[in-house]
């Protein structure tokens, strides 16, 4: 009997690119770097070979420089030699159409950059409506300026007003419109039509949250893959998406708490991230209003995150630029079990650098700079959870209080008989 031989499904190899400016030295390329190559993990693509590249600058032609765009094609003619074939190759910034066509004419690979990655893991992601379509019509945002690339081929108008008209242009001549020209107003049409799509959605989540009733609502908000899926999860007893991947949530989820005898709303939403194009944060103004109508803000940090100081920066960027920075704030540095640091030697006379720094000292420093407001967490191995729904209680009381001052709560608590 013929046996039956199970060959695996080989996942997309990729080579990441990144450039060492004096702006971005080569510990934070390093950095962003490994964020992409999380990202490319999380979209299906297995990292192969890294290359970086000093200069001032990006190159407008080319984005790298001639020397190192000729040893990336050298890498990948080498790996087919050895029947290592190279899926894509993806680049730390957003490139512009020309550098894409540039790009891909000299190495012949499929060219991707941090936002198309992005808008990929986005698509692969999303599961309502809404988040479907915030993507296609960040995804069209992104492809219009780029159509040229995709349609090289057919630039060439179906018809034209000339005399001559050449070989199979009779009954073609006549004002023409190229494939381009086409394409874009397919696209632009398509854009309206998704533009007012999210309109009508937007009405219907007003209309939602107006039915909510009188309660307060907190938001958890923070980075992408820093356990606000696992702490909605813990506090709701609901079952959300949580995954140790980039972008789990592309769906803000609302579930009503309740922590003794005081309900309220609680909201998970989309993590932030570096680097994030605007175009994108406006396709998903939706999402991002369950942020915007919080009376409170739960702001998760990962602190076993090497960079979780600068992952702070992009968030409370992120809420300035949502006109949301000045609204009431607990913060939460989750992933404690996670935290690794490095001893000391006592004979050590080098200045001490952020490894060396113990948990216990963080914890110091950050209760001394937001004294309450501050907290640490372990969500997975419900380490101080309990303190954390104290200060949760503690902090949303005040907030029902001041709101709904007549407003009786689910049963006087233990204070008040």
């Amino acid at each position: 009997m013929k046996e039956f031989v199970i060959s695996e499904v080989k996942a997309e190899t990729a080579i990441l690119v990144g450039l060492i400016t004096k702006d971005q030295d080569e510990e934070k390329t390093t950095e962003y770097l490994d964020e992409l190559e999380f990202l490319a993990d999380t979209a299906g693509a297995v990292t192969v070979k890294r290359f970086t590249q000093k200069v001032n600058g990006p190159n407008t032609v080319t984005y790298v420089g001639k020397g190192k765009l000729e040893e990336i094609k050298q890498y990948i003619e080498d790996e087919e030699d050895n029947d290592r074939e190279i899926g894509m190759v993806i680049f730390d910034d957003e490139l512009s159409a020309k550098q894409m066509r540039n790009i891909e004419n000299e190495l012949k690979v499929k060219i991707l950059d941090r936002t198309s990655l992005i808008l990929d893991i986005f698509a692969m992601r999303a599961q309502t409506a809404n988040a479907k379509t915030q993507v296609e019509l960040a995804q069209y945002r992104y492809m219009l300026p780029r159509l040229q690339r995709l349609w090289t081929h057919l630039e060439r108008q179906g018809g034209g007003s000339g005399s001559g008209g050449g070989k199979g242009s009779v009954g073609l001549r006549g004002p023409g419109e190229t494939q381009l020209e086409m394409d874009r107003r397919i696209i632009l049409q398509r854009i309206t039509l998704l533009k007012q799509r999210l309109l009508e959605i937007d009405k219907q989540k007003t209309t939602q949250r107006k039915n909510r009733g009188r309660m307060v609502r907190v938001a958890l908000v923070g980075y992408t893959n820093v356990g606000k899926s696992t702490i909605m999860n813990l506090l709701a007893k609901s079952e959300v998406f949580a995954e140790n991947k980039l972008f789990a949530t592309l769906d803000t989820t609302v579930r009503k708490v309740v922590i003794d005898n005081l309900p309220f709303l609680l909201a998970d939403t989309v993590g932030f991230i570096r680097k994030l194009p605007t175009d994108l944060v406006d396709s998903f103004k939706s999402t991002l209003d369950e942020v915007r109508e919080a009376d409170l803000l739960v702001h998760v940090v990962d602190i076993s995150h090497p960079d979780f100081e600068e992952q702070i920066e992009v968030v409370n960027q992120t809420l300035k630029d949502l006109d949301s920075a000045d609204k009431p704030m607990v913060l939460v540095f989750n992933k404690i079990d996670n935290y690794h640091w490095v001893e000391k030697e006592a004979d050590d006379l080098t200045p001490m650098t952020r490894e060396n720094v113990t948990l216990d000292e963080l914890r110091r420093t950050w209760m001394a700079k937001m004294s309450d407001n501050c907290l640490f967490i372990s969500a997975r191995e419900r380490e101080n959870i309990d303190h954390f729904r104290d200060v949760l209680y503690r902090k949303i009381r005040e907030l029902h209080v001041q709101k709904y001052p007549y407003n009786d709560f689910l049963y006087p608590s233990e204070e008040e008989v």
